[in-house]
């Protein structure tokens, strides 16, 4: 059983710079075509800051921990047993190039089904800028199998 004392836990922050290669990477990777993806001064013209990351980018930024298993470590989950249950996102402010992120990482809900069968950790990321403004948050949801 995952030890509820962790919901309303937050981990450490993590503070991680924005690239330029980067963003042009993850927009290959996810197939962007817009101008904006690829050029500053076409990005500018559109009213970016720089460069702006392409959805979902923060996940990319949260893999930048020592750990990226970080709470599952933390909270002493067997990594064996983990599966990927879902992921949402909300958007504030455009990341763009040069940007310094700051994520911050919270559980707020654990819960089981089946009799404990199966545990659901729900953990929220929130993301801020160098500014101090909101760039939106990252919702996962991993499930437990508690193998009998």
């Amino acid at each position: 059983m995952i030890d509820r004392s962790f919901i309303g836990r937050s981990f450490p922050s993590l503070t991680t710079g924005v690239e330029t290669g980067r963003l042009r990477a993850f927009a290959r990777a996810t197939g962007q075509r817009d101008p904006i993806y690829w050029d500053s001064a076409a990005a500018q013209a559109a009213g970016y800051r720089d460069i702006p990351a392409p959805l979902t980018f923060v996940f990319t930024l949260d893999l930048e921990r020592d750990d990226p298993f970080y709470f599952i470590n933390e909270m002493k989950i067997e990594l064996a047993h983990v599966l990927h249950g879902e992921q949402s996102f909300t958007y504030g402010v455009p990341i763009c190039a040069g940007d310094e992120v700051t994520l911050i990482s919270k559980v707020v809900d654990i819960y089981d089904k089946k009799g404990g069968a199966m545990e659901f950790v729900i953990l929220e990321t929130s993301a801020q800028n160098q500014l101090g403004e909101d760039l939106g948050s990252m919702t996962r949801t991993i499930v437990v199998r508690n193998p009998k």
